[in-house]
């Protein structure tokens, strides 16, 4: 008895053995390298996290599979990221860092300045790259090499404000934005947004450090004009509990929204229930349109990293669109003249969607005058205990 025992162990030990040997042989020897740069520490860091996890989790699910097949060989993907600390010049490096490999295809950075910055170093270098970032010069011809990964805050900012007018009535819009750049930007195109709706905007010259701890002193000006929305443009994830819940504790009791994505666990451990009704621009998935491969991506993407961020249902999109196109084009993996060739003609199933005849496709003719924008859904989301809820789901060209 004892020496079956130990003979069907033995068996069983050399059956796992073996196995493991079959899955070290199953791994391709051809890498297909896909780079990320952008921010993945201080306050925007949901933003870029979510990138590098979102690919990271596709790249294994991917993997797991068999690998991606381009023309006539099969790849592991692999992931190759860099911090770029919500620094140009750190971009910059990070980008040339990308060249130095080899690497063509990029995704990122997640702010207009480093995504402006890093525009010769990629151009230089043959690299596509993908921000999330919203200037139109980056996607406007002569410029040709950055394709935006999201929906603007210039396409989701009039949708967002002609809801609420049409639906609660808002009719006076105050903005508050940080003294950067990149929220600067995003609420001039705030504003221009709301005035071509008609809406009167009270209040849009106050500003506000990064660094601020007690927004009670910035905030306040802004409420005494009593506004039906407050803006907080561009706002990083870890401001906009400290802005929502001083703002409530001042007593305003009328509509917060932003137009840049945010991180429900965030909110809830800042701000909690105060954060309720605060709007912003969700991932493009919702659970009524999630296909069973978002889903599948969703549980994986959780099991690998203990938490999963809403945003991340727009970040999948980037990696696979990239992959997607290279099966189109098997000539783009390392030319990229083929690959944007290719974009103005590509279409692919959307796997992350249940609605019937879902593609991918690039789209941004009518923003940019040229395809460099990815498809995504536009979904615009309500928090509301703990959670985001589906305000209304639109769309871009």
């Amino acid at each position: 008895m004892q020496r079956r025992h130990l003979l069907k162990t033995s068996i069983l030990a050399t059956a796992f053995a073996l196995s493991g040997i079959g899955s070290a042989l199953a791994e391709n020897a051809d890498k297909l390298k896909i780079g990320f740069v952008g921010v993945t520490s201080g306050p925007a860091a949901a933003w870029g996290t979510s990138n590098v996890r979102s690919m990271e989790t596709l790249a294994a699910m991917i993997n797991d599979e068999g690998g991606v097949t381009i023309g006539d060989t099969t790849y592991d993907v692999e992931i190759v990221t860099f911090d770029d600390q919500k620094d140009p010049k750190r971009a910059i490096a990070g980008m040339e860092k990308m060249a130095q490999e080899g690497i063509h295809y990029v995704v990122g950075p997640n702010v207009d300045d480093g995504a402006a910055a890093v525009r010769p170093v990629a151009e230089q270098n043959d690299i596509i790259y993908f921000p999330y970032a919203f200037p139109k010069s980056l996607y406007v011809a002569p410029a040709s090499n950055a394709v935006l990964g999201m929906v603007a805050n210039y396409q989701s900012g009039p949708a967002i404000y002609k809801y609420l007018k049409e639906k609660e009535g808002v009719q006076k819009v105050a903005f508050v934005a940080a003294n950067e750049s990149d929220p600067l930007s995003q609420r001039d195109g705030g504003i221009e947004a709301a005035t071509a709706l008609g809406l009167e905007v009270v209040s849009s010259d106050v500003t506000y450090q990064v660094d601020t701890t007690d927004f009670t002193p910035v905030l306040l000006p802004v409420i005494k004009t009593q506004p039906d929305l407050l803006v907080l443009s561009g706002v990083a994830p870890a401001n906009a509990p400290q802005l929502i819940r001083s703002a409530r504790e001042l007593g305003y009791e009328g509509l917060i929204s932003t137009e840049t994505a945010q991180d429900a666990t965030v909110l809830e451990q800042g701000a909690g229930e105060l954060a309720d009704g605060f709007i912003s621009v969700g991932g493009a998935s919702t659970p009524e349109i999630a296909s069973d491969q978002m889903k599948a991506f969703v549980d994986r993407y959780t099991e690998m990293f203990g938490e999963y961020n809403d945003e991340s249902n727009t970040k999948v999109y980037a990696l696979q669109y990239i992959l997607d196109t290279l099966k189109a084009n098997p000539a783009a993996i390392d030319n990229v003249d083929e690959f944007t060739t290719t974009m103005d003609s590509f279409e692919a199933p959307n796997p992350y969607l249940s609605t019937e005849g879902a593609t991918l496709r690039y789209v941004g003719d009518t923003s940019f005058g040229q395809k460099r924008q990815l498809s995504v859904p536009l979904v615009v989301n309500e928090y509301k205990d703990g959670k985001f809820e589906t305000l209304f789901v639109g769309e871009v060209d």
